[in-house]
């Protein structure tokens, strides 16, 4: 699946060298974190990332298009962890033959998204961003990442319906109420750095079996 290339206006002016392009997107990370985007400038991405400002700008065009970059690239890293979570407890090939396994399972899933989402410094920097600026930037709502997430488990709920587990009638509603239980409710409207270990788990747990109280198979 493409992400940051699938939106014309997300991509990147020149593609240039992998190396500056990463230094240049984890430079801009942690200043628009610290300082705030508005107060951050080229200059200062350009030095903490150890290359000329104008290879910052030929390389993203413009800080608008750099932060955009910013989030585009962590909203990347959580949905290979969420493909690798699922290919890991949710799998097709996963032992699931009843509900208590699945419920098992999805709290195993849930877990490692969620520790994974909710304790690196990545992910706490992009929630931070997204929280301040993802109003203004309407570019990134038609982006495929945007749904992608809910998609990959809607999938997966989809597919333990069809095995008589789950009352499913609308996967996508269903994953956002999974999302909702889970992971949303574990920040807590926080920024992700804020939150206990032990706590995550044990809203995530829950989350997890009330999702299952209300979408067991009951006929």
């Amino acid at each position: 699946m493409t992400t940051s290339s699938a939106v014309a206006p997300l991509r990147a002016v020149r593609e240039g060298n992998a190396a500056k392009r990463a230094a240049i997107l984890a430079a801009a990370r942690e200043l628009f974190v610290l300082d705030g985007v508005e107060r951050t400038s080229m200059d200062a991405i350009a030095a903490r990332a150890g290359v000329s400002k104008r290879t910052v700008y030929d390389y993203y065009g413009d800080k608008r298009r750099l932060l955009i970059e910013v989030i585009v690239a962590a909203g990347e890293s959580l949905l290979e962890t969420l493909r690798t979570a699922v290919a890991d407890h949710l799998s097709d090939d996963a032992d699931i033959p009843d509900l208590a396994s699945l419920e098992a399972a999805l709290t195993r899933f849930a877990v490692q998204v969620g520790e994974s989402m909710l304790t690196t410094s990545d992910y706490a920097a992009t929630f931070r961003l997204i929280a301040e600026n993802g109003a203004a930037l309407e570019e990134l709502a038609d982006h495929p990442l945007a749904q992608a997430p809910e998609e990959a488990v809607a999938e997966r709920l989809a597919h333990f319906a069809r095995r008589g587990l789950l009352d499913v009638p609308d996967p996508r509603l269903a994953a956002d109420h999974f999302n909702a239980l889970t992971t949303l409710l574990a920040t807590n409207g926080r920024y992700p750095a804020r939150v206990d270990d032990g706590e995550i788990r044990t809203v995530l747990t829950e989350g997890v079996r009330a999702f299952v109280r209300a979408y067991a198979h009951r006929g």
